[in-house]
């Protein structure tokens, strides 16, 4: 059956009964519909020829079709992984990606952002961390009507904005492996102030606390999430006070400069010094030995974001809320030496 004219959406809920907004879901492919409903659209779509036209939709609602992730984040991989739950979660819509790098130290952030959002016009937003933790963005969306999610490691704002992993507990029972073969000086490298490092610490004196372990200072260096800092923080730990037997790193590419600074210093992994990382990168199961890790649930937080902000009220808002991080046993964990 074709209608006279030009078909519109007004015409495909008018022949398939149901509202404009049921008609929106199954052009946006929405899960929140029966497959009854949806092949009923789907076929008076195809024989009335009615095609969506995203950019008078975009007019419409002063939008565009765009989920924008805004990141300010060194670690390539972790983008790359951000990029594929993104791209997932809008996979069969008529949404595109947009990756937006910012300067999260400049103290004109807000604004930097704020001139970004009004010129791009994007759907919605996706903040990674760090600058996901940064209140005053969520408030610029909320002012300027733009949906927006916030990926983050704590509860800091509500459930429909943010998608969350259990960054301490998953640290937590890392560290409480290596205490379990026999580690009782372990050193930690962490990651640049903010939420996400601050559980990743919370985990590793929670598990040394509870076994007894003491936390001295010479066992804990900076790092900045990249390769080049993971050396040096690693380097520090050996040629510290105390040399560990055991270095828990907070990102793998951190946790790779220390295997290399072990091996500057002569010493072999994992014989001479354990090392456990955090995110379960390709590169982890690559090197020699494979890294022991924790898997963080990247694709999924970002799929989870992408689908909330695409979906609006129609999706849960504990969807992506405490996605757990999953440890992954390698090669380059075994007991310590024996003095």
């Amino acid at each position: 059956m074709k209608a006279s004219g030009k078909p519109t959406i007004n015409d495909v809920a008018r022949i398939a009964k149901v509202s404009k907004k049921t008609v929106s879901r199954v052009i946006n492919k929405s899960p929140l519909l029966s497959e009854k409903t949806r092949i009923q659209v789907e076929k008076v779509i195809a024989d009335i020829g009615y095609v969506p036209n995203p950019q008078a939709r975009a007019l419409a609602l002063r939008r565009n079709f765009i989920i924008a992730a805004i990141h300010d984040n060194p670690n390539a991989q972790f983008l790359v992984n951000v990029q594929q739950g993104i791209l997932e979660g809008i996979a069969g819509t008529e949404f595109g990606l947009m990756v937006e790098p910012v300067d999260g130290s400049s103290p004109s952030i807000v604004e930097d952002i704020r001139g970004f959002l009004e010129r791009q016009r994007p759907y919605g937003v996706v903040f990674l961390p760090p600058i996901s933790e940064n209140d005053e963005l969520a408030e610029l969306c909320d002012s300027l009507g733009t949906r927006y999610v916030r990926m983050v490691s704590g509860e800091l704002d509500d459930p429909q904005h943010i998608v969350m992993s259990n960054d301490r507990e998953a640290v937590y029972e890392a560290v409480r492996h290596l205490i379990a073969v026999g580690h009782e000086k372990i050193g930690f490298i962490e990651g640049p102030e903010s939420l996400s490092p601050a559980e990743r610490r919370a985990g590793y004196e929670q598990a040394m606390t509870e076994a007894g372990l003491p936390i001295h200072d010479w066992m804990i260096a900076k790092g900045r999430y990249t390769f080049e800092s993971g050396v040096e923080a690693g380097l520090s730990l050996i040629d510290g006070k105390d040399r560990p037997t055991a270095i828990f790193a907070s990102n793998d590419e951190m946790a790779i400069g220390a295997v290399i600074a072990a091996r500057r210093r002569g010493i072999e992994i994992p014989r001479g010094l354990s090392i456990v990382g955090f995110d379960d990168t390709p590169l982890s199961s690559h090197i020699w030995p494979s890294l022991t890790t924790v898997r963080w649930p990247i694709v999924e937080m970002a799929k989870a974001a992408a689908t909330k902000i695409i979906g609006g009220e129609d999706v849960d808002p504990n969807l992506g809320v405490g996605l757990a991080s999953t440890f992954i046993e390698r090669g380059s964990v075994v007991a310590p030496p024996r003095s």
